[in-house]
Protein backbone atom coordinates (compact mmCIF):
# COMPACT_ATOMS: atom_id res chain seq x y z
CA UNK A 1 0.00 0.00 0.00
CA UNK A 2 2.86 2.38 0.83
CA UNK A 3 4.50 1.78 -2.57
CA UNK A 4 1.16 2.36 -4.34
CA UNK A 5 0.66 5.66 -2.45
CA UNK A 6 4.16 6.80 -3.37
CA UNK A 7 3.51 5.96 -7.02
CA UNK A 8 0.21 7.91 -6.98
CA UNK A 9 1.86 10.89 -5.30
CA UNK A 10 4.65 10.88 -7.88
CA UNK A 11 2.08 10.74 -10.71
CA UNK A 12 0.09 13.65 -9.24
CA UNK A 13 3.26 15.66 -8.83
CA UNK A 14 4.33 15.10 -12.46
CA UNK A 15 1.78 16.60 -14.90
CA UNK A 16 3.18 14.56 -17.82
CA UNK A 17 2.59 11.28 -16.04
CA UNK A 18 -0.91 12.25 -14.93
CA UNK A 19 -1.83 13.32 -18.48
CA UNK A 20 -0.47 10.09 -20.00
CA UNK A 21 -2.24 7.87 -17.50
CA UNK A 22 -5.51 6.53 -18.91
CA UNK A 23 -8.47 7.44 -16.73
CA UNK A 24 -11.43 6.11 -18.73
CA UNK A 25 -10.13 2.71 -19.82
CA UNK A 26 -12.22 -0.04 -18.19
CA UNK A 27 -10.37 -2.62 -16.19
CA UNK A 28 -11.57 -6.02 -17.32
CA UNK A 29 -10.63 -7.74 -14.12
CA UNK A 30 -12.95 -5.62 -11.91
CA UNK A 31 -16.69 -6.24 -11.54
CA UNK A 32 -17.59 -3.09 -13.45
CA UNK A 33 -15.32 -3.92 -16.37
CA UNK A 34 -16.59 -4.36 -19.92
CA UNK A 35 -15.55 -7.99 -20.24
CA UNK A 36 -17.25 -9.01 -17.00
CA UNK A 37 -20.47 -7.22 -17.94
CA UNK A 38 -20.49 -8.98 -21.33
CA UNK A 39 -19.91 -12.34 -19.69
CA UNK A 40 -22.74 -11.71 -17.22
CA UNK A 41 -25.08 -10.77 -20.06
CA UNK A 42 -24.01 -13.85 -22.03
CA UNK A 43 -24.73 -16.05 -19.03
CA UNK A 44 -28.16 -14.50 -18.61
CA UNK A 45 -28.96 -14.99 -22.30
CA UNK A 46 -27.86 -18.63 -22.19
CA UNK A 47 -29.93 -19.26 -19.07
CA UNK A 48 -33.01 -17.74 -20.71
CA UNK A 49 -32.53 -19.89 -23.81
CA UNK A 50 -32.10 -23.05 -21.73
CA UNK A 51 -35.13 -22.13 -19.63
CA UNK A 52 -37.24 -21.74 -22.78
CA UNK A 53 -36.23 -25.21 -23.97
CA UNK A 54 -36.99 -26.71 -20.55
CA UNK A 55 -40.42 -25.07 -20.41
CA UNK A 56 -41.33 -26.43 -23.85
CA UNK A 57 -39.99 -29.87 -22.90
CA UNK A 58 -42.09 -29.97 -19.73
CA UNK A 59 -45.14 -29.02 -21.76
CA UNK A 60 -44.52 -31.76 -24.35
CA UNK A 61 -43.11 -34.62 -22.29
CA UNK A 62 -46.59 -35.89 -21.36
CA UNK A 63 -47.30 -36.38 -25.08
CA UNK A 64 -43.95 -38.07 -25.83
CA UNK A 65 -45.50 -41.31 -27.10
CA UNK A 66 -48.03 -39.43 -29.23
CA UNK A 67 -45.24 -37.34 -30.76
CA UNK A 68 -43.30 -40.45 -31.67
CA UNK A 69 -46.40 -42.08 -33.14
CA UNK A 70 -46.96 -38.99 -35.30
CA UNK A 71 -43.33 -39.10 -36.42
CA UNK A 72 -43.58 -42.80 -37.27
CA UNK A 73 -46.88 -42.48 -39.15
CA UNK A 74 -45.24 -42.25 -42.64
CA UNK A 75 -43.43 -45.55 -42.03
CA UNK A 76 -46.43 -47.24 -40.40
CA UNK A 77 -48.56 -46.31 -43.39
CA UNK A 78 -46.05 -47.92 -45.75
CA UNK A 79 -45.57 -51.16 -43.80
CA UNK A 80 -47.42 -54.29 -44.94
CA UNK A 81 -50.62 -55.22 -43.18
CA UNK A 82 -49.90 -56.71 -39.77
CA UNK A 83 -46.30 -55.42 -39.62
CA UNK A 84 -45.26 -53.21 -36.70
CA UNK A 85 -42.19 -51.48 -35.34
CA UNK A 86 -40.08 -53.17 -32.67
CA UNK A 87 -37.79 -52.19 -29.80
CA UNK A 88 -34.62 -54.27 -29.54
CA UNK A 89 -33.33 -52.61 -26.38
CA UNK A 90 -34.89 -52.78 -22.93
CA UNK A 91 -35.09 -49.02 -22.32
CA UNK A 92 -35.87 -47.99 -25.91
CA UNK A 93 -39.68 -47.77 -25.46
CA UNK A 94 -39.12 -45.12 -22.78
CA UNK A 95 -35.91 -43.33 -23.79
CA UNK A 96 -36.57 -42.99 -27.53
CA UNK A 97 -39.79 -40.91 -27.21
CA UNK A 98 -38.13 -38.81 -24.48
CA UNK A 99 -35.16 -38.15 -26.75
CA UNK A 100 -37.47 -37.17 -29.59
CA UNK A 101 -39.41 -34.84 -27.28
CA UNK A 102 -36.19 -33.14 -26.17
CA UNK A 103 -35.17 -32.52 -29.78
CA UNK A 104 -38.68 -31.31 -30.62
CA UNK A 105 -38.49 -28.90 -27.68
CA UNK A 106 -35.27 -27.46 -29.06
CA UNK A 107 -36.84 -27.01 -32.50
CA UNK A 108 -39.97 -25.38 -31.08
CA UNK A 109 -37.97 -23.07 -28.80
CA UNK A 110 -35.46 -22.18 -31.53
CA UNK A 111 -36.97 -18.69 -32.17
CA UNK A 112 -36.46 -17.82 -28.50
CA UNK A 113 -32.91 -19.20 -28.56
CA UNK A 114 -32.05 -17.23 -31.69
CA UNK A 115 -33.59 -14.09 -30.22
CA UNK A 116 -31.33 -14.39 -27.18
CA UNK A 117 -28.31 -14.77 -29.47
CA UNK A 118 -29.45 -11.79 -31.52
CA UNK A 119 -30.04 -9.64 -28.43
CA UNK A 120 -26.47 -10.34 -27.33
CA UNK A 121 -24.71 -9.54 -30.62
CA UNK A 122 -27.04 -6.80 -31.96
CA UNK A 123 -25.55 -3.91 -29.90
CA UNK A 124 -22.19 -4.48 -31.58
CA UNK A 125 -23.55 -4.23 -35.14
CA UNK A 126 -23.89 -1.19 -37.36
CA UNK A 127 -27.31 -0.10 -38.59
CA UNK A 128 -26.80 -1.43 -42.13
CA UNK A 129 -25.54 -4.73 -40.72
CA UNK A 130 -28.72 -5.05 -38.65
CA UNK A 131 -30.87 -4.34 -41.70
CA UNK A 132 -29.14 -7.18 -43.52
CA UNK A 133 -28.86 -9.61 -40.61
CA UNK A 134 -32.51 -9.58 -39.53
CA UNK A 135 -33.94 -10.81 -42.89
CA UNK A 136 -31.19 -13.41 -43.17
CA UNK A 137 -31.85 -14.69 -39.66
CA UNK A 138 -35.62 -14.89 -40.12
CA UNK A 139 -35.36 -16.48 -43.56
CA UNK A 140 -32.83 -19.06 -42.36
CA UNK A 141 -35.16 -20.19 -39.57
CA UNK A 142 -38.18 -20.35 -41.88
CA UNK A 143 -36.21 -22.22 -44.55
CA UNK A 144 -34.97 -24.76 -42.00
CA UNK A 145 -38.54 -25.39 -40.86
CA UNK A 146 -39.64 -25.62 -44.49
CA UNK A 147 -36.95 -28.22 -45.17
CA UNK A 148 -38.11 -30.34 -42.24
CA UNK A 149 -41.75 -30.05 -43.34
CA UNK A 150 -40.82 -30.99 -46.90
CA UNK A 151 -38.98 -34.06 -45.61
CA UNK A 152 -41.92 -35.17 -43.46
CA UNK A 153 -44.80 -34.58 -45.87
CA UNK A 154 -43.12 -35.32 -49.22
CA UNK A 155 -39.92 -37.31 -48.78
CA UNK A 156 -40.87 -39.75 -46.02
CA UNK A 157 -43.99 -41.20 -47.69
CA UNK A 158 -42.17 -41.60 -51.00
CA UNK A 159 -38.98 -43.09 -49.53
CA UNK A 160 -40.67 -45.46 -47.09
CA UNK A 161 -43.14 -46.60 -49.73
CA UNK A 162 -40.23 -47.34 -52.06
CA UNK A 163 -38.24 -49.19 -49.39
CA UNK A 164 -41.26 -51.22 -48.26
CA UNK A 165 -42.04 -52.13 -51.86
CA UNK A 166 -38.55 -53.48 -52.49
CA UNK A 167 -38.57 -55.87 -49.51
CA UNK A 168 -37.68 -59.39 -50.71
CA UNK A 169 -40.23 -62.17 -50.57
CA UNK A 170 -40.22 -63.92 -47.21
CA UNK A 171 -38.77 -60.90 -45.39
CA UNK A 172 -40.94 -58.88 -43.02
CA UNK A 173 -39.98 -55.22 -42.61
CA UNK A 174 -39.93 -54.55 -38.84
CA UNK A 175 -37.96 -51.41 -38.04
CA UNK A 176 -36.43 -50.71 -34.64
CA UNK A 177 -37.79 -47.52 -33.09
CA UNK A 178 -34.33 -46.22 -32.15
CA UNK A 179 -32.88 -46.90 -35.61
CA UNK A 180 -35.91 -45.23 -37.18
CA UNK A 181 -35.42 -42.11 -35.06
CA UNK A 182 -31.75 -41.87 -36.02
CA UNK A 183 -32.63 -42.31 -39.69
CA UNK A 184 -35.39 -39.70 -39.59
CA UNK A 185 -33.28 -37.15 -37.71
CA UNK A 186 -30.50 -37.45 -40.28
CA UNK A 187 -32.99 -36.72 -43.05
CA UNK A 188 -34.52 -33.83 -41.11
CA UNK A 189 -31.16 -32.14 -40.64
CA UNK A 190 -30.09 -32.92 -44.21
CA UNK A 191 -33.16 -31.25 -45.72
CA UNK A 192 -33.16 -28.47 -43.14
CA UNK A 193 -29.59 -27.44 -43.92
CA UNK A 194 -30.10 -28.05 -47.65
CA UNK A 195 -32.86 -25.46 -47.66
CA UNK A 196 -30.34 -22.91 -46.32
CA UNK A 197 -28.71 -22.66 -49.76
CA UNK A 198 -30.21 -19.22 -50.61
CA UNK A 199 -28.98 -17.77 -47.33
CA UNK A 200 -25.48 -19.13 -47.95
CA UNK A 201 -25.42 -17.68 -51.47
CA UNK A 202 -26.52 -14.23 -50.28
CA UNK A 203 -23.98 -14.20 -47.44
CA UNK A 204 -21.13 -15.13 -49.81
CA UNK A 205 -22.07 -12.34 -52.21
CA UNK A 206 -22.59 -9.71 -49.51
CA UNK A 207 -19.25 -10.54 -47.87
CA UNK A 208 -17.52 -10.16 -51.23
CA UNK A 209 -16.23 -13.73 -51.36
CA UNK A 210 -17.80 -14.25 -54.79
CA UNK A 211 -19.95 -12.22 -57.15
CA UNK A 212 -23.19 -13.29 -58.86
CA UNK A 213 -21.52 -13.53 -62.25
CA UNK A 214 -19.02 -16.08 -60.95
CA UNK A 215 -21.79 -18.13 -59.38
CA UNK A 216 -23.72 -18.03 -62.63
CA UNK A 217 -20.71 -19.13 -64.65
CA UNK A 218 -19.96 -21.99 -62.26
CA UNK A 219 -23.58 -23.20 -62.25
CA UNK A 220 -22.70 -26.56 -63.83
CA UNK A 221 -20.14 -27.32 -61.11
CA UNK A 222 -22.62 -26.30 -58.43
CA UNK A 223 -25.26 -28.64 -59.86
CA UNK A 224 -22.81 -31.53 -59.83
CA UNK A 225 -21.90 -30.71 -56.22
CA UNK A 226 -25.61 -30.61 -55.31
CA UNK A 227 -26.20 -34.10 -56.68
CA UNK A 228 -23.08 -35.40 -54.96
CA UNK A 229 -24.22 -33.93 -51.64
CA UNK A 230 -27.69 -35.41 -52.17
CA UNK A 231 -26.17 -38.83 -52.80
CA UNK A 232 -24.17 -38.61 -49.58
CA UNK A 233 -26.91 -37.22 -47.32
CA UNK A 234 -29.84 -39.37 -48.45
CA UNK A 235 -30.50 -43.13 -48.44
CA UNK A 236 -29.11 -45.12 -51.39
CA UNK A 237 -32.13 -44.72 -53.64
CA UNK A 238 -32.60 -42.46 -56.63
CA UNK A 239 -35.95 -41.07 -55.48
CA UNK A 240 -34.72 -39.50 -52.24
CA UNK A 241 -31.64 -38.14 -53.99
CA UNK A 242 -33.79 -36.41 -56.59
CA UNK A 243 -36.14 -35.10 -53.90
CA UNK A 244 -33.18 -33.43 -52.17
CA UNK A 245 -31.22 -32.31 -55.24
CA UNK A 246 -34.23 -30.75 -56.98
CA UNK A 247 -35.17 -28.30 -54.19
CA UNK A 248 -31.49 -27.48 -53.59
CA UNK A 249 -31.07 -26.56 -57.26
CA UNK A 250 -34.23 -24.44 -57.22
CA UNK A 251 -33.21 -22.71 -53.98
CA UNK A 252 -29.76 -22.03 -55.42
CA UNK A 253 -31.34 -20.22 -58.36
CA UNK A 254 -33.56 -18.23 -55.98
CA UNK A 255 -30.56 -17.27 -53.87
CA UNK A 256 -28.70 -16.25 -57.02
CA UNK A 257 -31.56 -13.93 -58.05
CA UNK A 258 -31.66 -12.30 -54.62
CA UNK A 259 -27.86 -11.95 -54.56
CA UNK A 260 -27.88 -10.28 -57.99
CA UNK A 261 -30.46 -7.76 -56.80
CA UNK A 262 -28.49 -6.95 -53.64
CA UNK A 263 -25.26 -6.68 -55.62
CA UNK A 264 -26.92 -4.28 -58.07
CA UNK A 265 -28.27 -2.14 -55.24
CA UNK A 266 -24.84 -1.95 -53.60
CA UNK A 267 -23.20 -0.94 -56.89
CA UNK A 268 -25.77 1.81 -57.39
CA UNK A 269 -25.41 3.13 -53.85
CA UNK A 270 -21.59 3.12 -53.79
CA UNK A 271 -21.13 5.90 -56.42
CA UNK A 272 -23.71 8.03 -54.61
CA UNK A 273 -21.91 7.63 -51.30
CA UNK A 274 -18.59 8.33 -52.99
CA UNK A 275 -19.99 11.52 -54.55
CA UNK A 276 -21.25 12.72 -51.22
Amino acid sequence: MAKRRKRNVKRDADPALSAAAPTDVPVTGEPGGTLISHLIELRNRIMKAILAVIVVFLALVYFANDIYTMLASPLLAALPKGATMIATEVASPFLTPIRLTALASLVVAMPVVLYQIWAFIAPGLYRHEKRLAIPLLVSSVLLFYAGMAFAYFVVFPAVFGFLAGTTPVGVTMMTDIKAYLDFVLSLFFAFGFAFEVPVAVVILVVMGVVNPETLSEKRSYVIVGIFVAAAILTPPDVLSQLLLAGPMWLLYEIGLLVARRLHRVREQSSPESAGE
